[in-house]
């Protein structure tokens, strides 16, 4: 177990939030829903082997696919009943097994562990019990961020209390009366490496609800990301050999704790909801794989509004028909908008959220809604160093992109390329409006590929 002294780190790079909308403490249930799916291929580098058709009947704990190179890596139905649709995206890669669900579900029963049990159980058994019972997919590994190699003994496995993203779950929220879980969950971590470190952000102070607080070994100060595992990681290793750590939220080992002793595979689930134009952003109690409107059935037909999923400057794109992926835990919804601003050039900006201090409203701390507009064209990079000033990780992504638009990966990797913990803020602040982060992103799954194949 993680022992009692806790270290400090602050953060000093990142940006302030000024969005408006953050969800409330409120907590609300999700309406009922009919439909739930599973979504491939949010996944990075799984290559899944579809084990259902269409048609067939699964419980809570099915497995409906594998991944094709760790076949003992399974993934599992968020719901109980029939498969009603299976979708494909570009090149016939897997996009969504959709799940009708039956009105009285029932779950998939797997083998529960007591406390005693967890004490003597060896590593590669509780792994494979994870990794049967759906559970590993949520532990994660630095730097590319995929599934955690089974194979593979880090140095340490980093968890997740609260995120420097106001718009992510509160950890008091998703702990309220899951405490018993949550210290199983890093029961069982503990036996899968040596050290295993609770990192409480800042913000996220000890409650009534809460777990005893002298097992948190890092208490993380700074503006977002500084509660990124990356981010901690980048500012508290000492070799080079820490590169590779696990990392795994809160949340998830919440999940953990409570498939290992009760023996059913958890779909529970609290998801932050968030909507400037509305009053409605709160925390959601739903379950896995629900369809992205459930959540705010007001807009279902609203075509002027976007949905981000994951956060607003990490998350993706999505609709209202698309479903939830089982990692993301937080939901905006936004104006989306494509019109030109008349005499934006010269306009103060007492409403345009910036990092620049160019604008006027870099005087005021009150929130500021905002939209999908660009704001302005994509233009040649201009090296003025604003993504550099507030890369949280210290590297310089402008020569980084350099470097990988000629096609200089050893140059870009020498500029810092993996230490990059895919933030979005170097795209935030970009006057040329590239999409740096997303060219770095790519960059790092393509040289994951290479390595693949080297190996």
């Amino acid at each position: 177990m993680p022992g009692v002294f806790m270290k400090t780190v602050k953060i000093k790079k990142g940006w302030q939030f000024k969005i408006a909308g953050k969800p409330s403490q409120r907590i609300k249930n999700s309406p009922a829903v009919s439909h739930v799916a599973s979504v491939p291929d949010k996944l990075p580098f799984i290559r899944p082997r579809l084990l259902v058709q269409k048609g067939d009947h699964v419980l809570i704990g099915s497995v409906l696919f594998e991944d094709k190179k760790h076949p003992d890596l399974k993934f599992l139905s968020p719901g109980c009943g029939t498969i009603s649709n299976i979708t494909y995206g570009p090149r016939r890669v897997l996009h969504e097994i959709v799940i009708e669900l039956d009105s009285n579900e029932i779950f998939e029963t797997f083998e529960m562990i007591t406390d005693s049990a967890l004490d003597l159980i060896e590593r590669k058994p509780l792994i494979a019990r994870l990794m049967a019972g759906g559970m590993w997919p949520f532990v994660r590994q630095l730097p590319f961020r995929q599934i955690a190699n089974p194979d593979f003994r880090p140095n340490a496995v980093w968890v997740s209390l609260g995120s420097a993203d106001p718009f992510q779950p509160s950890s008091h929220i998703y702990l309220k009366d899951q405490v018993g879980f949550f210290e199983f969950g890093i029961k069982a971590l503990s036996r899968l490496t040596d050290t295993v470190n609770i990192c409480r952000y800042d913000n996220e102070k000890s409650g009534k609800n809460d777990f005893d607080a002298n097992i948190v070994t890092h208490r993380i100060i700074g503006k977002y990301p500084a509660s990124d595992p990356g981010v901690v990681l980048y500012h508290t290793k000492k070799s080079a050999a820490e590169n590779h750590d696990w990392y795994i939220d809160g949340q998830d080992v919440i999940h953990l704790g409570k498939f290992l002793k009760t023996g059913a595979y958890p779909i529970d689930r609290i998801v932050s909801f968030s909507d400037a134009s509305s009053d409605n952003s709160c925390h959601l109690k739903t379950r896995m794989g629900i369809r992205l409107k459930g959540l705010a059935p007001s807009a279902i037909n609203d075509h002027s509004k976007r949905w981000v999923v994951g956060g607003v400057l990490s998350g993706y794109t999505s609709a209202g028909d698309e479903f939830l992926d089982p990692h993301q835990t937080s939901v905006m919804i936004m104006e989306e908008t494509n019109q030109s601003e008349l005499f934006g050039f010269v306009r103060p900006g007492f409403k345009k959220l910036s990092n620049s201090r160019t604008f006027l409203s870099v005087i005021s701390s009150a929130p500021l809604t905002i939209n999908s507009d660009m704001h302005g064209e994509e233009r040649p990079c201009i090296n003025c160093g604003y993504c550099a000033s507030i890369c949280p990780v210290d590297i310089m992504p402008q020569f980084t992109y350099r470097s990988i638009y000629a096609d200089e990966i050893e140059e870009a990797l020498a500029c810092g390329l993996l230490d990059c913990v895919e933030c979005g803020l170097c795209s935030f602040v970009c006057p040329s409006k590239i999409e740096l982060s997303d060219f770095l992103i790519e960059a790092k799954h393509r040289y994951h590929k290479e390595l693949s194949q080297v190996a």
